[in-house]
Order: C-alpha cells, then sequence, then structure tokens
C-alpha cells in the first residue's frame, strides 16, 4: 500500500498542465449554442408552437398534444443538426443527485425501416422505473412505475450528443419524488401572494420571480493521490490524516494566485458551461489548500438550480481530463474549512424591480421595507425548518462548528438598517397617525439607499444577511441540492406575505388607510421576528444562550434537525402553499433519515476496514521492526549503554502498543454498537444512534490513527498524507 502511494505521489508530480485551446471567437458568440432557447425556438418552431412554449413558461398554461408535436419536431430537428441520437428525461430523485434514461430516435416502420421520430407524447412525459429511488415509503419497491413530466420553464440541452430535456418526477399516485415538484410549487405560491402584495404599490406587477445565484465552492485533488485513499473514494472525505505542518493558517491560498493546472482546468469548466447557457462569471482560489470556487451570474430559481447540478455534472467530467478530481463533500479534510454554497436569493417583478432593493421614493422604500421585513418574519416562525432543509451527514461537519453555517438560524442587517426598524417599531401606532408623524417617517424611509450605501460589510458567521439588496443564504452544503434550502425559503415566504395581505385587509375594511394599514402590520412584524436579528458572532457561546432564551431552535444533531419537517407548523406551511401533501412531508423525513443512516453507516464500515486491514498491520510491522531493533541493541551494547540508546524506541514501542490496544477496543465497541442499531426498526431512532453513539467513534479512533502516523516511518505509511493531498503540484 505504501508502494501504491510513492507511486500515486511520483505519478502527480509529474503532471503537466494540459494545454486548453482558448476559442478565437468572443463568449458572447457561442454561449448558449448547445440550448434550445428562444433564439433557437423562433428559428425552429412555428409561430404557434413558439408561443405555446412562451404561455407556459410565463403564465404556466399547459401546452396541447398538436402543439407539443410541433415542439418536439423542431427540437429534434435542431438536436439532430448538432450530432445527437439520443434523448432523455433529466430529474432529480432524491439521491441528491440527477438521473437520466437514454432513449434513441430511431423507430422502425411497418416495412422493417430506422426513422429518427420524436413526438409531443415523448416530449411531455416519460416512464422510468421508479422502485429503486428512495420513496420514503409512499410506494413499494416492486411497484416500478413512476413518471418524468417535461418542465418549459428550464430549457433543453445537449451534453454528449444526448437531447437533455429537465422533467419533474412523479409517482403513479401523483406524489412528488423529487426535488424540483416541489420546487416549482413554492415558486408559484410565492408568485401569486408576492403579487397581490405588490398589487398595494403597483397595479403594473403581475409576476413576482424568485432569483438565485449561488456560488459553489470544491476541493480539487490530484486524482493518481486520490486513487490511493480508500476513504476519499467511498466517502468523498478522509476518516483520517494528521494536519499537514502548513495549511491555510497563512492564509496565502485566498485569492491567491491560480496555478497553471487548476486555471486551465477551470477555462475549460468554463468553456463547457458557456455553451451550455450556465452564466459562469467568478473564479478564484478559496481559503483552505486545493480549494475554489465558480459562481455564476444570478437567474431564475428553477433554472439556477438545474444550472447548479449541471455544473456539479461538468465539474466531475471536465476534472478528469485534466487529472484532477472534484470533491464537493462538505467537510473532506479535517482541520481546515470545509466546502459550502452560499446562495444569493431575492425576489423581483416583471416590471424589472428587485423587491429587496431599497428604490428612489418613499412609495417603492415601503414596497422593500414590506418584503423584507415579511421576509425576516418567515425565517423568524420557520426557522427550525429553513435548518432542517440544509442539514445532512455532511454538512453536520459544518453545522455548529466555527466556520458557516452556525447551528441556529439569526439574520443580519448591519446597524443602520437594524437601527430604522427600531425606530419604525417605536414611531408607528395603532392609532391613526397625525400628518407630522407620517411626514417623518416618510422622510426616513427615503433616507434608505443612503443608509445602505455605508451599509455593505458582512458578517461572515451569519447564516441569511442581507448585503444590500438580496439575502445571502450561507448554509447550504456544497454537495446539496439547492432546491431544498430554496422550497423551504420560497414557501415560508409565500405563507407569510398570505397572512400579512390578510392583515392589512383586514384594517382598510376598517377604515384605515392603506398606508397606515401597512405600517401598522410591519410595526407587529418587526417586533414579533425580532429575536431572528442578531449582528453578532454567530460561533459564541454567548449567542447559543441568547439565542435559547430567545426561543430560537437550537438543536444541532441531524436526525432531531430533520423533526422539523413533521411539526403542525411546517405542516400548515406545506399543505397552505400546496407545495407537500402530508404523505409527502412524512415521506420527505424518511428519506432524509435513510439516506443520513446509509452514509454514516458506509462511513463506519470503510474506516473498520482501512484501520484494520491497512494502518494496523502497518504499525504492527514497524512495531515489530523497532522490536527487532532493541533486541540487537541489547545485545551489542552494556546495559547503561542498552538504556540510554533504546530509551526513546522503547517508549514508541509502549506509545505503539497503547493504541493499538485503544483502536482494536474502540473498533469492536463501534461494530457492535452499530449492529444494536442496525435492529431497530424505527428511522428515526436508528439514526440518532447513528448520529449520537456511533459517529462519535469517528473522531475518537481517528485520533489514535493520527497519532500513529506521527510515529510510524513515513516510507512505510500506506496512505497519502495531507501535505500530499493539499498541494496541487
Amino acid at each position: 500500500m505504501a508502494t501504491l502511494r510513492f507511486k500515486a505521489i511520483e505519478e502527480s508530480m509529474k503532471r503537466k498542465p494540459l494545454e486548453v485551446i482558448p476559442p478565437s471567437e468572443k463568449i458572447s458568440d457561442f454561449y448558449g449554442i448547445y440550448v434550445f432557447d428562444k433564439v433557437k425556438m423562433e428559428k425552429y418552431l412555428s409561430n404557434d408552437a413558439f408561443d405555446a412554449v412562451n404561455e407556459a413558461i410565463e403564465q404556466g398554461q399547459r401546452i396541447d398534444r398538436k402543439m407539443a408535436d410541433q415542439i418536439a419536431s423542431g427540437m429534434k430537428t435542431w438536436a439532430m443538426g448538432h450530432g445527437v441520437t439520443h434523448y432523455t428525461h433529466w430529474f432529480q430523485p432524491l439521491t441528491e443527485g440527477t438521473a437520466e434514461k437514454h432513449d434513441t430516435f430511431v423507430e422502425l416502420t411497418s416495412n422493417g425501416a430506422a426513422i429518427e421520430q420524436f413526438s409531443g407524447k415523448l416530449l411531455a412525459q416519460q416512464e422510468p422505473d421508479a422502485s429503486s429511488f428512495p420513496s420514503g415509503g409512499i410506494r413499494n419497491t416492486f411497484e416500478a412505475r413512476g413518471y418524468t413530466a417535461w418542465d418549459p420553464s428550464s430549457p433543453a440541452f445537449i451534453l454528449e450528443n444526448t437531447l437533455i430535456i429537465p422533467t419533474i418526477f412523479i409517482s403513479y399516485t401523483g406524489e412528488a419524488l423529487d426535488y424540483k415538484t416541489p420546487l416549482l410549487k413554492a415558486l408559484n405560491s410565492l408568485d401569486k401572494s408576492a403579487v397581490e402584495v405588490c398589487q398595494y404599490f403597483d397595479k403594473d406587477v403581475t409576476k413576482v420571480i424568485s432569483n438565485l445565484g449561488w456560488e459553489q465552492e470544491y476541493f480539487l485533488v490530484d486524482e493518481a493521490v486520490y486513487n490511493a485513499r480508500p476513504d476519499l473514494i467511498l466517502t468523498g472525505r478522509t476518516l483520517m490524516g494528521h494536519a499537514s505542518a502548513k495549511n491555510q493558517q497563512l492564509e496565502d491560498q485566498y485569492f491567491g494566485q491560480i496555478p497553471s493546472r487548476v486555471l486551465n482546468f477551470m477555462k475549460d469548466l468554463e468553456f463547457e458551461a458557456y455553451k451550455l447557457g450556465i452564466p459562469v462569471k467568478t473564479r478564484h482560489n478559496e481559503v483552505a489548500p486545493n480549494q475554489y470556487e465558480v459562481a455564476p451570474i444570478y437567474e431564475e430559481t428553477n433554472l439556477a438550480i438545474d444550472h447548479n447540478l449541471l455544473i456539479m455534472q461538468l465539474m466531475r467530467s471536465v476534472s478528469r481530463k485534466h487529472n484532477f478530481i472534484v470533491l464537493l463533500h462538505e467537510k473532506p479534510f479535517a482541520g481546515i474549512n470545509g466546502s459550502g454554497k452560499h446562495n444569493n436569493w431575492s425576489v423581483a417583478t416583471n416590471t424589472g424591480v428587485n423587491l429587496l432593493s431599497p428604490g428612489k421614493t418613499p412609495k417603492s422604500n415601503m414596497q422593500f421595507l414590506t418584503f423584507l421585513i415579511n421576509t425576516l418574519a418567515a425565517v423568524h416562525k420557520h426557522n427550525a425548518l429553513i435548518k432542517a432543509s440544509i442539514a445532512s451527514s455532511g454538512n453536520q461537519h459544518r453545522l455548529g462548528a466555527n466556520e458557516a453555517p452556525p447551528a441556529i438560524i439569526s439574520a443580519f442587517l448591519g446597524q443602520q438598517l437594524n437601527q430604522m426598524l427600531d425606530e419604525i417599531e417605536t414611531r408607528v401606532t395603532d392609532e391613526k397617525m397625525t400628518p407630522d408623524e407620517k411626514t417623518v417617517i416618510k422622510l426616513d424611509i427615503g433616507k434608505i439607499p443612503e443608509i445602505l450605501l455605508d451599509n455593505t460589510d458582512r458578517n461572515r458567521t451569519s447564516p441569511f444577511a442581507f448585503t444590500g439588496n438580496k439575502f445571502e443564504f450561507r448554509a447550504v452544503g456544497s454537495s446539496a441540492n439547492c432546491a431544498s434550502a430554496m422550497t423551504a425559503l420560497n414557501a415560508a415566504l409565500a405563507a407569510q406575505l398570505m397572512d400579512f395581505k390578510t392583515e392589512v385587509d383586514k384594517l382598510i375594511e376598517k377604515g384605515v388607510k392603506k398606508d397606515e394599514a401597512i405600517l401598522q402590520i410591519l410595526r407587529k412584524l418587526i417586533k414579533s421576528s425580532k429575536p431572528i436579528r442578531f449582528e453578532g458572532n454567530g460561533y459564541s457561546d454567548e449567542w447559543k444562550e441568547e439565542a435559547a432564551k430567545r426561543g430560537l431552535d437550537c438543536e444541532s444533531s441531524v436526525p432531531r434537525v430533520f423533526d422539523a419537517y413533521l411539526t403542525p407548523q411546517s405542516q400548515e406551511l406545506f399543505t397552505r402553499t400546496k407545495v407537500f401533501t402530508h404523505v409527502e412531508m412524512e415521506a420527505r423525513a424518511e428519506v432524509r433519515l435513510e439516506l443520513y443512516i446509509k452514509k454514516v453507516q458506509i462511513e463506519s464500515r470503510v474506516l473498520g476496514d482501512l484501520v484494520s486491514n491497512h494502518i494496523l498491520p502497518t504499525v504492527l510491522e514497524y512495531q515489530s521492526m523497532l522490536i527487532e531493533n532493541v533486541t540487537g541493541l541489547k545485545a551489542l551494547y552494556s546495559e547503561a549503554d542498552f538504556k540510554l540508546l533504546s530509551a526513546r524506541r522503547l517508549a514508541q514501542i509502549k506509545d505503539i502498543s497503547a493504541a493499538v490496544e485503544k483502536i482494536e477496543k474502540l473498533l469492536e465497541e463501534m461494530v457492535i454498537t452499530r449492529k444494536d442499531a442496525n435492529k431497530v426498526e424505527e428511522a428515526r431512532e436508528r439514526a440518532i444512534l447513528y448520529a449520537e453513539k456511533i459517529f462519535p467513534y469517528f473522531e475518537e479512533i481517528r485520533y489514535h490513527v493520527d497519532k500513529l502516523e506521527l510515529i510510524v516511518d513515513n516510507k512505510r505509511w500506506p496512505l497519502p498524507k495531507y501535505r500530499e493531498l493539499l498541494f496541487i503540484r
């Protein structure tokens, strides 16, 4: 094994940057060439078919069979012009990845001749085998039928000679088996409720869109070295490994010069992304060694999530061309920062107004405050659910640690905006306002753009921070499907806006003027949601105590965090917004628990295998060598000289024996505990046992293994070390 390690290191040191030939044309000349976007639709579809797709995208109108046939025909003609031979429905099952089943365009005629056909029926719906996808008990294993249905709002594209059609995925009985279906429902609910509130301020608003800009963090490791680490291959993270003498403590990696091999990978990735219409904008070194980030221009949330899943897919394939492996696990290396996926989220109108951006007039700023305060109220009311939406076995390494996200959801606004909300809370009363009060409030509201000019700093410890014209939801894990978090957040705001409109309308019916009614309800929301606002250090013990006093959810055990999906409050939220049924919510919770159990179970087994079959044999072999050395010294030297010369080796032999004994005892206990946990039928209780009884063994075993790494001769250690994994050569 040690030989494999050094061969891997030697191979990695020979790597030279793969030359990437830059395209001769401008990015804008080839951007989106493999996307069936509106430009292509206008060329390949009739006017009626083009209008039908636009209406489906903009208004959610159904596309009839005749139009679907025309759209499918035009899509096929365009795709075959690029050498496409197959098509697939691309969907997002509850496995944290994507799925696809490829079919050829070829059909046989009655006389046995082959022709290429693609009908509206095939475009609109497929029937992949659903039996092996997670369903949370919605269906039996032997019930295989499931349906994918075309999502016109996310354009089809070409990848590796296959026409990819983004779709939803549902069961035979209609329940959602994917991430996209509930997301689309949440976005639709937000659209309706937000439009109704916008009508208070602008009657021209007929649609509200949720926008998302993700920041994807990731690690790169050399493929040869990666292949010598079974834990990385099987779990996505290192289950052992002593810290490198140098890691991120000098902070010289952050925004530093990008290594040439990495830069060529980034150029190649961007080239492939642009062809698929993914508007990547930013690339840079992150804070940890071998850690990087790619970020796009923001897009409509549904499309942005599809693009994020696609960029992760591209990263995996493009990295192999450059002899890299991309790591998307939230914490692949202990002792250095893990990776997240910051979700920059906002809402905008069809009139071009960002509802989380201040305007130039008191009226537009009143609209801004309405959506800002309702967002705070939604996050406050559903803070436990929003945390549950980002919880996972990978993210638990970051959850509650001294890097984003803290285990408590709080919102950061900045001192000046916070002060303004406090002033509105104090000034606005439930009684009719005097002209002077109205004037003062309007003057204060009119100052918002000026205030925010000097309020651009961020609180890096806040999981939900306002950054001038959007909220940055920093808690999403790097490997996660953003749809989980965005479904919870958009649904929460949708329900909150429904409540807000109901309360305002009640006051208006009683004769209160609209502006006064809005301010009165905003005042109540400012007051009730105040516990979610926090400007300090989100990692401090003082904040944990304060958050508990404020009534915020402070749970950090991932299986217990998932309980938030099944509270009466969450059930009311999702059924009211028509995002989930009760059955679907119970299924989601079950799937998350089962996924958590399986991932921790796999890590436990991999750890046991590595320690028993790789580490301990190497250590005992080295110990035997030390014993032979000591025996030889005793034969050669006097008693006094022997004691002097052998003291260090004898101490090492004893240290090794103590560590091996401890490791073997811990491994045995872990296996017994795991077997006992596996006998528990109820998923929640089994997951809690894995989290609270089995998972702690990982760190205990690792501690002793990492101590042995410092004792055993470097040439004999079987696994590539952190210093060999973390610095690109």
